[in-house]
């Protein structure tokens, strides 16, 4: 190659640069070699095979379930695809957030907002986290939770965890106090959207701060007990809370009768 020839290649190589640079190609040792491909499929030999097409990825049939990554707002984002679990967690979520008790809200460790079965026939509902509950963020543990777990599985041989339980406020009362009517109210919405997701055949209500509240009515436990209420489509059984049945052993035999009321409801045998 003559001197000429060389200047004229490397001017047009220079030029070809510019234009490379000019078009945001930066990193030359990467740029594609779009020549290439086209020189090999214009010459193709009868003792190299020619390389089969690369076809696009079918589109996904509208019936048919994605594998890709789902967005974690989508419902089938939850475990197992089961869109109550996302529903319920964002319902917590909300509930996390509330601060519409500002003594509730300011005392609190964190909110407690209810566990178990998702899918539950039965849904037991107490008055409000203690000091145990308000640090592990779940409801009825301690003695009372022990308590009531042996209610569920000695007494009525059910699993606890095929069970759902929350209570009617989501933030722990400072002393353990009860919560407030004003309290209750400003939480009802988190109670009826959980039992709208949960679906329950059944409540229970531990406790006359739970049973009032939940069926609106302003009788004593006693009138309570012994009768099968409605809460839309549930059937509600009243019994005592379990910390009330620690204090007064005596009468754990009345809440033994209340749960066989429950049971015969639920067509378990007794």
């Amino acid at each position: 190659m003559d001197k000429l020839s060389k200047t004229s290649l490397n001017y047009l190589l220079s030029e070809y640069l510019e234009d490379l640079k000019r078009s945001g190609v930066q990193d030359f040792k990467r740029a594609p070699r779009a020549s290439t491909p086209s020189r090999l499929a214009s010459r193709p030999s009868d003792s190299t095979a020619r390389p089969e097409p690369v076809a696009s990825p079918p589109s996904p049939s509208p019936s048919a379930p994605s594998r890709a990554r789902r967005d974690a707002s989508s419902p089938e984002s939850s475990v197992g695809g089961d869109p109550r679990v996302a529903e319920l967690r964002l319902i917590s979520e909300q509930v996390a957030q509330c601060s519409r008790c500002a003594e509730l809200a300011s005392n609190r460790t964190q909110t407690v907002f209810g566990t178990g079965d998702p899918h539950a026939e039965l849904v037991f509902i107490g008055e409000g986290p203690g000091a145990e509950e308000d640090l592990r963020g779940e409801p009825f543990v301690g003695r009372s939770g022990k308590l009531l777990t042996d209610m569920i599985e000695k007494g009525m041989r059910i699993p606890r965890s095929s069970v759902f339980i929350c209570n009617i406020v989501r933030c722990r009362p400072p002393g353990n106090r009860n919560p407030t009517g004003e309290e209750a109210t400003a939480c009802r919405p988190f109670l009826d959207a959980t039992l709208k997701v949960v679906a329950p055949k059944y409540i229970c209500c531990l406790g006359s701060i739970a049973a009032t509240n939940l069926l609106g009515v302003e009788s004593s436990l006693g009138r309570l007990r012994g009768v099968v209420h409605s809460y839309g489509d549930a059937k509600v059984v009243c019994t005592y809370h379990p910390a009330y049945l620690l204090r007064n052993p005596s009468a754990k035999k009345d809440a033994w009768q209340d749960l066989q009321l429950l049971m015969s409801e639920m067509g378990l045998p007794r």
